[in-house]
């Protein structure tokens, strides 16, 4: 059985990758012509947000520089450290939902510091899985599709945010505590 699974892995994308194409030929779809035109669209959207991609970039640069960051952690460490909760991932729940690129190097560093199977190592990697790059997500499709008021899907967003990294670290410390 693994053995197929992984035989299926292997082949998903090359079959998909020939198929799609050779599906819209034989519907005589313009298969180039399509791409390009794609391809024309993609390019203009990504344009489109720069703008809003490099204003979210200032601000998460802004808030890690001027100590903010170092700040609210200093703040909830008191009250997490009484349930057991280590001090060191606190800061990727500020992180993740501002940038991944950012989430992730933390989470690198604490796994080559403190190890993969460190409850340190586990929290901050199942962090990463639980939570989203909320600003990220909301700054470039809402930019995309010119969506203006997001402010429900903001809230509703880093709140789904909260409660992965709160599951997360539950679930670390019932299961490896």
């Amino acid at each position: 059985m693994l053995n197929l699974v992984n035989m299926l892995s292997a082949w998903a994308v090359p079959i998909m990758i020939a198929f799609i194409p050779l599906y819209a030929y034989f519907k005589k779809v313009p298969v180039y012509e399509s791409f390009v035109e794609g391809a024309k669209d993609g390019f203009s959207t990504a344009i489109g947000i720069i703008p809003n991609l490099v204003g979210m970039m200032v601000a998460i640069s802004i808030f890690r520089a001027s100590g903010a960051l170092e700040f609210f952690v200093g703040l909830i460490a008191p009250f997490m450290e009484r349930l057991h909760v280590p001090s060191e991932v606190l800061p990727l729940g500020f992180l993740r939902p501002l940038t991944g690129t950012g989430s992730l190097a933390f989470t690198t560093d604490l796994i080559k510091t403190y190890g993969p199977d460190s409850m340190i190592g586990r929290i901050a990697s199942t962090i990463q899985g639980s939570t989203d790059t909320t600003l990220y997500v909301l700054t470039v499709y809402f930019g995309a599709v010119g969506v203006k008021n997001g402010r429900y899907a903001l809230k509703v967003g880093l709140f789904s945010d909260l409660v992965g990294f709160i599951a997360a670290i539950t679930v670390c410390l019932l299961l490896f505590g």
